[in-house]
């Protein structure tokens, strides 16, 4: 009995894999999974109209000394265009946005309380494409989340190249291998 049960759980989960298996994305070119990178399963995920995504990998604790993910995105259409917008003339706000707890959007705070965390955003250029890195630092344990950015726009289609880890320069090199990576 044991054996018949174990052979339909391994069969299951061969059936569910292979479901699943066109779902995940091609990967990045320099964030390969040789290096610990591996990609994600990325039909199934975004869901938006005028949202493509072209590749997500994100790299574990065990496999890298900075853990992290990586996107490479495409906009089109009125997404494009609320996301340049917000990329180019008011970055702070997004992030700001990103930093705030769920439930703070519902809930007014009966007093004022010191912020968990600061907020930095600070702007850069790579080979003439514009980058935005978002610091967000605990004031308690001096633990960063860093994200940094690339974005530029070729035609209808504004293509996003996103790095998130744990250290401001190790976003800035994934966020370029991503980018290099289109």
């Amino acid at each position: 009995m044991r054996s018949r049960l174990r052979f339909g759980a391994l069969a299951l989960a061969v059936v569910l894999l292979a479901g699943c298996a066109d779902h995940f994305g091609p990967g990045l070119v320099q964030l390969a999974a040789g290096r610990g990178w591996e990609p994600l399963p990325i039909q199934s995920w975004v869901v938006n109209d005028g949202i493509t995504p072209k590749a997500i990998v994100y790299c574990p604790p065990e496999d890298c000394v900075r853990p992290g993910v990586a996107a490479l995105l495409n906009f089109e259409g009125r997404e494009a265009i609320e996301m340049e917008r917000a990329l180019a003339l008011d970055p702070a706000r997004l992030a700001h946005a990103f930093a705030k707890p769920a439930d703070s959007k519902t809930k007014k705070p009966a007093k004022v309380a010191k912020p968990a965390s600061t907020t930095t955003v600070s702007r850069f250029k790579l080979d003439g494409t514009n980058g935005i890195l978002v610091e967000i630092r605990a004031r308690e344990g001096h633990r960063l989340a860093s994200t940094a950015i690339l974005y530029a726009r070729k035609d209808k289609v504004l293509s996003l190249a996103i790095a998130v880890t744990n250290d401001s320069q190790a976003a800035r090199d994934y966020v370029r291998a991503t980018w290099e990576s289109r």
